[in-house]
């Protein structure tokens, strides 16, 4: 199938329109006299469709809708919501390959990717048909005679999620149906880059609650960051803001957040370093580099940037990972033998162009690529040729995430070195350590080893599944999403007193003769 006919199969298939509506709140904004942005496909430059943008009024409707919405939701029982949730997922499934074409269109991820991608946020609906069983609170031995002390834990309201060009359904599928099985309702602010997967999903979505007799459960807000974005940070009636992007603009999210007492979940920089060992499995990490470094073209958070490679096997594994970078098919992403395709937008082109001149200004030697890439029958698409660049020190750009295949090389030379240099950078997302030395490995994941939210041994730092929390520490920002006890980020903690006998005894031996 080529770029066209996948245009034509996925905006029939999925109901998209020349002009779609970018705003839901239970019914669907007009678009007539609206601006609007365009989707363009950075395979090949062409648009897709366009998407209305909300205005502050729509804006209003939505915020509206979603507290009336939540005094609804959050009054069906937990388990039934599980269900519903259940239905969604069962939606996603039926549309798996519409969807996934639709990602590979539009941000420009492979077939494979993006079927991924969505496979991703029908797994996160199964998690919560089971979640929505298991909101556990506790109960705890009380001090005072005829007393009982318990926890439990209720839904917050109205949660904002502001998502990424780079997984543009699953993140929302880790905020959003997680947030709905405690209860909550959400308000999806997606990124301008991928505004027709936000609204197929949210048509997807919308079309289960209906059809269930409920008010609008994930409702859709289309528009730039200056307007619909910052209305949704400053807002009080969102009780918590997620939020997927840059360390500068999320720094910005925390502090508004923070100054009006909302909660925050932000997912931001990544500056993720595999660290390879002389004791490492040399095709196992040959591997899991190169797919952590080129999987999704450099655009994940979780990408690999940095490897650390001890000096008594580094020419070794540099000429072997040279030669799987010399042969990797880059180009159209629809080509199941492609593994790299395109950059978002030409702007990732020109930060890739402005990193790889940085980084020869300060002593870089490039191994590989540091080029444009020319794709046959696309040639305003967004390619570049993925890059091995050899850095003596871990400073200047370095420092830095670039959303782009750039791989920066390094040698060590004692574990305790690689971890040094490993965590001297500003970001903790992800890492990696290729050993099958076991005294290295837990080390490395001890609280002296990898100071980074997840950590991974004898396997790539891309890609997470969904049963673990998913976050990262430093300036990568703080809070966890999708697995694991996550959805207490979307939920407020009440202890519960009760007093079952005919006294009133105090805590800690206190009197009060009355």
């Amino acid at each position: 199938m080529n770029l066209k006919e996948a245009k034509k199969k996925v905006l029939e298939g999925l109901e998209l329109q020349e002009v779609n509506s970018g705003v839901y709140f239970g019914e669907w904004m007009k678009v007539q006299g609206k601006d609007v942005v365009e989707s363009i496909c950075p395979a090949d430059g062409h648009v897709l469709g366009s998407v209305a943008q909300g205005t502050e009024e729509d804006y209003e409707k939505v915020m509206i809708a979603a507290e009336d919405a939540y005094k609804v939701w959050s009054r069906v029982p937990a388990p039934r919501r599980g269900e519903i949730i259940r239905e969604i997922g069962s939606e996603l499934f039926k549309n798996k390959e519409l969807l996934g074409l639709l990602i590979t269109l539009e941000v420009g991820k492979t077939v494979t990717e993006g079927a991924g991608e969505i496979q991703e946020a029908i797994d996160i609906a199964n998690f919560c048909v089971g979640l929505s069983r298991q909101l556990y609170g506790l109960t705890i031995a009380s001090e005072r005679p005829e007393h009982r002390l318990m926890e439990q834990w209720h839904p917050l309201g109205t949660i904002g999620v502001i998502t990424s060009f780079n997984f543009p359904a699953a993140v929302w599928a880790w905020n959003a149906l997680i947030a709905a099985a405690v209860g909550n309702v959400t308000v999806w602010k997606p990124s301008s880059s991928a505004l027709l997967t936000a609204v197929a999903v949210s048509h997807i979505a919308n079309r289960v609650v209906k059809r269930n007799g409920l008010p609008p459960i994930f409702l859709l807000s289309c528009g730039s960051g200056r307007t619909v974005g910052n209305l949704l940070v400053n807002d009080k009636r969102a009780a918590l803001i997620s939020f997927t992007g840059s360390t500068a603009t999320g720094r910005r999210v925390g502090e508004q957040t923070a100054a009006r007492f909302g909660k925050s979940i932000l997912e931001l920089g990544g500056n993720n370093c595999a660290v390879v060992t002389p004791d490492a499995d040399i095709d196992l990490a040959v591997k899991g580099v190169a797919f952590g470094a080129m999987a999704t073209a450099g655009q994940r958070c979780t990408s690999t940037r940095r490897v650390l490679i001890h000096s008594s096997i580094y020419d070794n594994f540099v000429s072997r990972l040279q030669k799987v970078y010399g042969s990797v098919n880059i180009g159209n992403p629809m080509n199941p033998h492609t593994v790299v395709g395109p950059l978002v937008d030409a702007g990732a082109v020109e930060d890739f162009k402005s990193t790889v001149a940085k980084a020869q200004k300060q002593g870089g030697r490039i191994l590989h690529g540091g080029l444009l890439f020319s794709v046959e029958g696309c040639k305003d698409g967004c390619y570049v040729s993925p890059t091995m660049i050899e850095m003596e020190k871990q400073d200047g750009i370095v420092l830095e995430e670039t959303f782009a295949p750039i791989l920066y090389v390094m040698k060590y030379e004692s574990i305790d070195d690689a971890i040094a240099t490993h965590n001297a950078v500003p970001q903790g997302l992800s890492s990696a350590i290729f050993s099958n030395n076991i005294r290295e490995t837990e080390y490395f994941i001890s609280a002296a080893g990898s100071d980074c939210g997840i950590v991974n041994v004898n396997t790539s730092s891309a890609g997470a599944e969904i049963g673990g929390a998913f976050g990262g520490e430093k300036e990568t920002g703080g809070g966890r999403e999708s697995g694991s006890d996550s959805w207490k980020y979307y939920a407020r903690r009440q202890t519960v007193t009760i007093n079952y006998g005919k006294d009133i005894p105090l805590s800690q031996g206190v009197e009060f003769p009355v």
